[in-house]
């Protein structure tokens, strides 16, 4: 076993991770721009940082996604009711445009929709941004140009949230820059960007989970409760954020974290509530109200039962499951051999709501991405996962082809849907599975592999334990056998063993 010094050495490297030194896809993806990185190759030399590369490729790849939608661009959107899913080119964005009231100049929350919706049914922060880009939309011709011109300006700022969150994910592991790429070229990044207005609540909870990992736990905060804001689904970081600071005994950063949360999400949400409360309920109510939809395996049982569940059923199961996944987290996290990193266990609570929630949109796919680039940044396993994310986007748009051709029965029936939900379920839980298997058995942990504690953990990064359960109060001296080096993990302080 090595000495306390060379430990050290090994813990504190400074030198980048190269990915096509240590992953094989990576290595032979490599191929298409010269190869794997050389020994004698001159790096940090030149102008193009990691940060701006993976910035342009994001953004490049971004420009693909809009390519995949012109033929909705050009007239499905406007023409034809099965057109735009034949072409798997749907957008919420320029429907929304007139049915939510932005062509009329409606306040959102505080004037009435016509029709079924009676307000708009999105958070506040997302609200803004949907009103903001409709005070750069041009008000001249006919709808349809207004339209096609709120989905473009839309997607410019959707694009510059996208090489935010590209930029935010190469600079959270400081060591491993390039698993930004990841993020940048996820095919179903690309082809879910510009649905929805999701890539808002994502870019905030990234910059959210940099700051975290630079210390700055107030920072984190208030980053955080902006996106809980923007999306409910930020809000579920605190829970293993939470048991991961108990079990390191950091409670001052986690109050810190918790007080700039609450604080900022009050502080956009406080104006609306008081004055137009129904308008501002409305995201909370028809999420309660709202019944089994696509995506999740409520539907499957749902099209398969002569008696489906109600949706107050759906609603309780729904919300047992997630509690019960939060638990088994919480007990994952105080019994495992090593700390988990945060980025693990940001990805888990996530992907739990997901696959317990009685409805999966194709664009919430957009959630995980950055997460799962920092929980397991192994090519592989995530290209499985997209691939199944990409057979998923495929299989609802074919379903909701032949939902609405008629007699025609174009695309995907019932059936073949259901397998499509059940790749997307299967493809996910696998990436969990790998996860859970990197905290039970942190050598198999990529980012670990060097001797790194938590690098996006912040102030969690090589503190010692003080609360643990079971085996984990208990640990070796030194981390389970493996081809590399033997590390100690925990204490900064040369010498000091785990807690």
């Amino acid at each position: 076993m090595p000495s306390a010094e060379s430990t050290q050495a090994s813990v504190h490297e400074t030198d980048p991770v190269r990915p096509t030194r240590e992953d094989e896809v990576a290595a032979h993806g490599s191929e298409l721009i010269g190869g794997p990185i050389g020994r004698h190759a001159l790096l940090g030399m030149s102008w193009w940082t990691p940060a701006r590369v993976v910035a342009l490729v994001a953004i490049g790849v971004f420009a693909l996604g809009l390519v995949q939608k012109a033929p909705c661009y050009n007239g499905d959107w406007f023409f034809g009711a099965s057109s735009q899913y034949t072409h798997a080119c749907y957008s919420d964005i320029p429907h929304l445009y007139q049915g939510r009231g932005f062509a009329d100049g409606l306040v959102p929350y505080f004037d009435e929709l016509p029709g079924d919706m009676q307000y708009l049914e999105y958070p506040v922060l997302t609200g803004v941004f949907m009103a903001v880009a409709s005070w750069l939309t041009p008000g001249s011709g006919s709808i349809q140009d207004q339209e096609q011109w709120y989905w473009m300006v839309n997607a410019g700022m959707l694009m510059v949230c996208a090489a935010v969150i590209a930029v935010c994910v190469t600079r959270t592991h400081a060591r491993r820059p390039w698993d930004g790429l990841l993020v940048a070229v996820a095919p179903a990044f690309a082809l879910t960007a510009t649905i929805n207005w999701d890539l808002l609540a994502v870019a905030l909870t990234a910059a959210a989970m940099l700051m975290w990992s630079r210390g700055r736990s107030l920072a984190f905060g208030v980053l955080l409760g902006l996106a809980t804001a923007a999306k409910l689904y930020p809000v579920f970081l605190l829970g293993p954020l939470f048991v991961l600071c108990w079990r390191a005994w950091k409670w001052r950063d986690f109050g810190k974290a918790l007080g700039g949360a609450v604080v900022a999400w009050l502080v956009v949400n406080l104006p609306v509530m008081l004055f137009a409360f129904d308008g501002w309920s409305k995201f909370y109510t028809f999420s309660q109200e709202r019944g089994v939809d696509f995506g999740s395996f409520w539907l499957i049982m749902a099209q398969n039962s002569k008696n489906p569940l109600s949706t107050d059923t759906v609603n309780f199961y729904a919300t047992l499951l997630v509690l019960l996944c939060c638990l088994g987290i919480a007990v994952l996290t105080l019994t495992a051999p090593r700390r988990p990193r945060f980025a693990q266990l940001a990805f888990l609570i996530v992907a739990a709501f997901i696959l317990t929630n009685k409805v999966y949109s194709p664009q919430y796919v957009l959630w995980l991405v950055p997460l799962a680039a920092l929980a397991r940044p192994k090519w592989r396993d995530f290209l499985i996962w997209q691939a199944c994310e990409v057979a998923y986007f495929l299989g609802i748009w074919m379903y909701l082809a032949h939902t609405t051709s008629g007699d025609a029965h174009k695309g995907l029936p019932q059936d073949g849907y259901h397998w499509a939900i059940a790749v997307h379920l299967l493809g996910t839980l696998y990436l969990c599975a790998v996860v859970v298997r990197d905290i039970l058995m942190p050598e198999r942990d990529v980012v670990r592999r060097a001797g790194d504690d938590d690098p996006s953990g912040g102030v969690l990064d090589g503190a010692e334990d003080v609360f643990v359960l079971g085996p984990a109060a208990h640990p070796p001296r030194h981390a389970a056998h493996f081809g590399g080096p033997q590390v100690e993990w925990g204490s900064r302080d040369a010498g000091a063993g785990p807690g």
